[in-house]
């Protein structure tokens, strides 16, 4: 069953025999009722973000790959000590020093981690600390390795040895292995030591800073209205994006009936689903339902859903909260999700949910999971067709 409400009014669409169907059936009531709206995101697509490797924290650039439109959702405003603001749904994640948390979660005092810089790590130069104890070793074989005179191995010029140092021919930032090998200290002066001592410093890559992400403290959260929202998806293998200074999140957002007024787009089976069941607990077996129980399924149903959504939207329109109103609505109701996963994980989400005659390991899914999963593996076949030969040679077990 398929409706949509435009201006006020609910439009009645009709029963249709897949979701699919009913989505099609709203999509050309929309075009055929064009929305005012001047906003359009779609231009954004194959453009790039800035996201962040959450594990160093370090910047990267991610491409986006697509915009979706996630439905009119409560927003509120967080704002940082540093000044940044966030409007954003309730159910958007937001990176925090702690890992994820939806914003409606977060309060004043908890940080969020933001757009920030820190010098950039030298990349030959030896730690302060390292260097000075190379520095006491060094000193503490002055009196065995140097005579009592004794000539700069850099100048040639003989000197007393309290006015010689031990210097590592070969440099520490050029080799820390020889930093502690006696055959490669040698005598040197104050003015050639110093003079080479810097010389190798200055060797050392540093400047400059790096991009990377930092805690900020929330100092306030408020009620922003609500209006129409949208998600940008971008490419792994970080799926996290940089908005207005704050690091937020894109690979999983289901449609949340707290937050937003529900459609009425529900699932009824059609005549290729088996509807009886035989046998015993752990062994049943599905077997075809005849013409009159397809039919008192079908009618049933769509009488079930036509009274329980009219029912939610007079609770809706009587003031009652919609993580209320909706517990009167059936698990026919069809929920809308996006999320990301590796090749990985959606072979063993098809090892569980799909049946087969490659399989090694026998599954007995429920029918409607089993839906969605061959949808998805017909998909990834397109996309990834070595991969998914692999994994059906390999009995369709993930590795």
């Amino acid at each position: 069953m398929a409706q949509v409400r435009r201006q006020g009014v609910c439009h009645y669409l009709g029963l249709h025999e897949s979701r699919e169907a009913a989505e099609s059936a709203v999509l050309e009531f929309r075009e055929q009722h064009p929305t005012t709206r001047l906003r359009r995101l779609g231009s954004v697509r194959r453009n790039h973000v800035r996201c962040y490797d959450e594990e160093t924290l370090t910047a990267q650039r991610a491409r986006i790959v697509d915009v979706i439109e996630s439905g009119v959702k409560r927003l509120i405003k967080i704002t940082t000590a540093s000044g940044r603001e966030l409007r954003c749904s309730v159910d958007h994640a937001v990176f925090t020093p702690d890992g994820w948390r939806k914003a409606g979660e977060l309060m004043v005092g908890d940080a969020v981690m933001t757009a920030g810089t820190e010098a950039r790590p030298s990349e030959r130069l030896v730690p302060p600390s390292l260097r000075r104890g190379i520095g006491v070793w060094t000193s503490m074989q002055r009196e065995r390795l140097i005579a009592e005179q004794d000539r700069c191995h850099i100048c040639s010029r003989p000197f007393a040895r309290q006015d010689l140092a031990l210097d590592h021919v070969i440099p520490v930032v050029d080799d820390l292995s020889r930093a502690l090998d006696e055959s490669n200290l040698a005598p040197a002066c104050a003015d050639c030591h110093a003079t080479k001592s810097a010389g190798e410093q200055a060797r050392a890559k540093r400047g400059g800073n790096v991009a990377v992400a930092r805690p900020d403290e929330i100092v306030a959260v408020i009620e922003d209205g609500e209006e129409m929202t949208y998600d940008l998806s971008v490419e792994g293998p970080w799926h996290n994006f940089l908005a207005n200074g704050i690091v937020v999140h894109n690979s999983y957002n289901e449609e949340s009936g707290r937050y937003r007024q529900l459609q009425p787009v529900f699932y009824v089976p059609d005549p290729s689903r088996k509807l009886v069941q035989q046998g015993r607990p752990g062994k049943y077996e599905f077997v075809e339902g005849t013409e009159e129980q397809h039919e008192l399924t079908s009618r049933s149903m769509e009488e079930v859903y036509r009274r329980a959504y009219e029912t939610y939207e007079e609770m809706l329109a009587a003031g009652v909260a919609r993580e209320v109103a909706r517990a009167v609505l059936p698990v026919g109701l069809y929920s809308s999700m996006y999320a990301t996963c590796n090749a990985r994980s959606l072979m063993h989400f098809l090892g569980l949910r799909t049946q087969h005659e490659q399989a090694k390991v026998p599954s007995f899914p429920q029918r409607e999971i089993e839906m969605v999963g061959e949808l998805m593996e017909e998909q990834w076949a397109k996309l990834m067709p070595l991969t998914y030969a692999a994994f059906n040679a390999n009995g369709r077990v993930a590795p």
